[in-house]
């Protein structure tokens, strides 16, 4: 899981990095980057997963399937950025190696790394 330190937890952070971040979509999910957003030296990551992907279970699911998949690459971010990852409605059928990919893919695209 992530550490307390990366997680997003306001609803400004949130609506600032997907209206300013960079965006870049894929079939499960969808990234937005916003760098240097915070002067903090560790980047703020969160998740959104709306009821189109599923039931309740289905969502958590998707949500730690990505948290533990974002805390592999947490490293690789750059210092004081922010990270929206938005699950779409397939990813809830997805196998974690697609979602890794599509987030790692994802991410590149945006300019993360």
């Amino acid at each position: 899981m992530l550490t307390a330190v990366h997680r997003m937890r306001t609803s400004e952070d949130f609506s600032t990095t997907v209206r300013q971040g960079v965006k870049a979509g894929r079939t499960h999910l969808v990234a937005h980057v916003l760098p240097d957003a915070a002067r903090r030296a560790e980047p703020e990551i969160g998740f959104v997963v709306s009821r189109a992907v599923g039931s309740a279970v289905v969502r958590n699911r998707v949500k730690r399937r990505l948290r533990h998949l974002m805390r592999l690459h947490v490293d690789r971010l750059p210092a004081g950025c922010r990270v929206v990852v938005r699950a779409l409605p397939a990813s809830g059928g997805a196998s974690s190696a697609t979602l890794d990919a599509e987030l790692q893919a994802a991410l590149h695209r945006a300019g993360a790394w």
